[in-house]
């Protein structure tokens, strides 16, 4: 396969990142009952993780080609490996803050690296958007991962046993590092000028894109959509549907499931159908959920706690579905905008990509956290509708946008 030593570096530091990441529903949920935070405060363990990737985007999009991926990639599992270990030892909700701080930082250089490779090994847009769907699949895989591997550290008589996933996390990002390390990534990069003066000047000139302004926006509403749900779900089952601890956390991992499903399915199928349309009819569908099942559940969830799979409600199995149709727009959409740049311009503009998409991340979660303590989860849920509807309109623009472009081109 060509390029397969890249790929396999691409697929494996996603995966490691996925699970690490989108840990912060779960820590967050932990940080509530073992910490004794409130649910506001508990959401601000989301700007530790995102606001840290859009300042570290900001400040290394433009030179990282310099740098080089495999070593900012390197350096971001280093990072993160003492972030683990610090987490381990301190069991506080203080070093929670600062273990999402390093993995803010770290997947910045990750995130970056990563969807700068994938330009540098596709050569059509359509390969570039199969490549990213099925990354961001994997990516997916690995959140779904977290859902199992830390309910295997609970303990109903030991509240730190869950701290037990930190040293084996620290082994799986060694052995990370390891392969990475041997692996070789000798293409040669494209820079967007000839000093780090001039890159910083070309990333600068995208702002002023309207394509580029358009498309920051629908990232920026996208993933305010996804980690509102992602980060909150655990604690909505919990909540509203009354699991147990585990039960909750178990469940939304069928969300995780769904996201991995959708993005590999729409890796094979945009290559048949085009991006907009499975973008537009996926956003419907995930409003139509919305509406099904929230009207149907209480504000807040019965005095009997749920333990078992056969527990569970028929509505407690559809709402996380809803990530199979949210899954593909996220990838679609990245893959869309970068495969109509020169490569030259696909690191700084994934610092764009990725500045957005934290500070989205960081707001979505706020709000709906700030909702879920004063109006209830049900209600919150019904916040993530209005993103939804945004983004629908922003991708109209896109595609009129490129439309537009292309036929100048021609």
């Amino acid at each position: 396969m060509k390029n397969f030593s890249i790929k396999l570096s691409i697929y494996l530091n996603y995966f490691v990142f996925a699970i690490l990441l989108n840990s912060v529903g779960i820590v967050i949920a932990k940080s509530i009952n073992v910490y004794g935070v409130v649910e506001s405060d508990a959401s601000l363990l989301e700007a530790f993780k995102d606001l840290p990737i859009a300042f570290v985007s900001f400040l290394v999009a433009s030179f990282l080609p310099r740098f080089g991926y495999k070593r900012a990639m390197l350096v971001a599992l280093v990072i993160v490996f003492f972030g683990c270990l610090g987490m381990y030892y301190g069991n506080t909700f203080d070093t929670a803050k600062v273990l999402f701080l390093t993995v803010g930082v770290s997947f910045a250089l990750i995130k970056l690296s990563v969807y700068s490779l994938i330009g540098v090994v596709t050569d059509t847009p359509k390969e570039h958007s199969s490549l990213m769907s099925s990354v961001e699949g994997f990516f997916m895989v690995g959140i779904a991962s977290a859902y199992f591997l830390f309910p295997a550290f609970y303990s109903d008589t030991d509240p730190d046993a869950w701290l037990q996933v930190y040293p084996v996390l620290c082994v799986i990002i060694a052995l990370s590092f390891v392969l990475l390390l041997f692996s070789k990534i000798n293409i040669p990069i494209e820079t967007s000028g000839k000093s780090v003066v001039d890159d910083i000047k070309s990333s600068a000139g995208l702002l002023v894109m309207p394509l580029v302004l358009v498309f920051i926006f629908s990232a920026f509403f996208f993933v305010m959509i996804e980690q509102g749900i992602m980060t909150w779900l655990p604690r909505f089952n919990e909540k509203i549907f009354s699991f147990s601890e585990v039960l909750s956390v178990q469940m939304a991992s069928i969300l995780a499931i769904s996201l991995a499903l959708g993005r590999f399915i729409s890796g094979w199928v945009s290559k048949s159908i085009a991006w907009e349309k499975i973008v537009i009819v996926c956003s419907i569908i995930s409003v139509v959920i919305l509406l099904s099942v929230l009207p149907q559940l209480k504000i807040e969830g019965n005095a009997l706690v749920l333990n078992g799979l056969g527990d569970v409600p028929l509505l407690g199995f559809i709402l996380p579905l809803i990530g199979l149709f949210i899954a593909p727009i996220y990838p679609l959409l990245n893959s869309t905008v970068l495969s109509h740049l020169p490569k030259r311009l696909h690191s700084p503009m994934s610092g764009l990509i990725i500045i957005f998409s934290a500070l989205g991340g960081t707001l979505g979660s706020r709000i709906v956290g700030t909702l879920f303590e004063h109006i209830g989860g049900v209600n919150a849920f019904y916040f993530l509708i209005t993103p939804i509807a945004l983004l629908v309109v922003s991708v109209l623009i896109i595609k009129r946008l490129i439309k537009k472009q292309d036929n100048h081109d021609s």
